[in-house]
């Protein structure tokens, strides 16, 4: 085994986004011993959120590793180099990604449609350079068949998971970006075999990159239906995290 994917909210991060709590809220060092376990087997663990790159530059940082992956695969990052995995949408003359996906109208309309029950994702909406974040209860499904009826088949919406009172964080994005095209894109760079990468994750999102890795866990809190082939950890958050790792390095022995 050579690298681990991993989500951050719900999966490496306990309760309140901390690195040392349980999905109760109890103080745990699971999630750090998981790490040090892969320092040791010389296993590289990379990022992949929703969070912006300033977020997530700063969590990789934090547990000493340099490539990550921000908005939901719309960015990459490999030892300070950066990439746009956003298709034909680049930033251009002063212009982000998010800047341009606003000038569609898209966001409005979802907005507009979903009024109610969708709702942009306050603090964390701001400065962003790709995804329009909101927070909601709807089926992304049902949101993006309206985009592609409304002309904006080039963006999609996507569900990255339950966040708090049954509501899920959705993410706005080209449609041809996602974390499963950022997960191959970093295997391709750092000249990984699918069987030697696994990822773990609590999202339908995650969940599309077991397509490129050898192995992918859903942590017991993931609210996603059971797939084949696809393992879930007995426990959840940040102790599943460090279930799946330490048995992944102890199986790949």
């Amino acid at each position: 085994m050579r690298c681990v994917y991993t989500d951050l909210d719900g999966t490496l991060l306990g309760q309140g986004a901390s690195l040392f709590r349980t999905a109760e809220g109890d103080f745990t060092l699971l999630a750090a011993r998981a790490l040090e376990a892969c320092h040791r087997a010389g296993v590289e663990v990379v990022i992949k959120s929703g969070r912006r790159r300033a977020q997530v530059m700063e969590d990789a940082r934090l547990i000493g590793q340099t490539s990550y992956i921000f908005e939901v695969g719309s960015g990459l990052v490999i030892d300070g180099e950066l990439t746009f995995l956003t298709g034909d949408l680049q930033p251009r003359e002063g212009l982000t990604v998010h800047a341009q996906i606003e000038q569609t109208g898209a966001p409005a309309l979802l907005l507009e449609r979903y009024a109610g029950r969708l709702e942009p994702h306050s603090p964390w909406h701001v400065d962003r350079e790709v995804s329009h974040l909101f927070r909601g209860s709807i089926e992304a499904r049902e949101a993006n068949e309206l985009l592609e009826a409304e002309g904006h088949g080039a963006l999609r919406l996507v569900d990255n998971g339950e966040i708090e009172d049954g509501r899920h964080a959705f993410h706005l994005i080209p449609a041809v970006s996602s974390k499963a095209a950022a997960v191959a894109a970093h295997m391709r760079a750092r000249g990984y075999e699918r069987d030697e990468c696994i990822a773990v994750g609590d999202s339908r999102e995650d969940l599309d990159v077991a397509k490129v890795v050898g192995r992918f866990f859903l942590v017991a809190n993931a609210d996603v239906a059971d797939v084949p082939g696809v393992e879930r950890t007995e426990a959840p958050m940040s102790e599943g995290f460090y279930e799946a790792v330490v048995r992944a390095i102890a199986e790949s022995r």
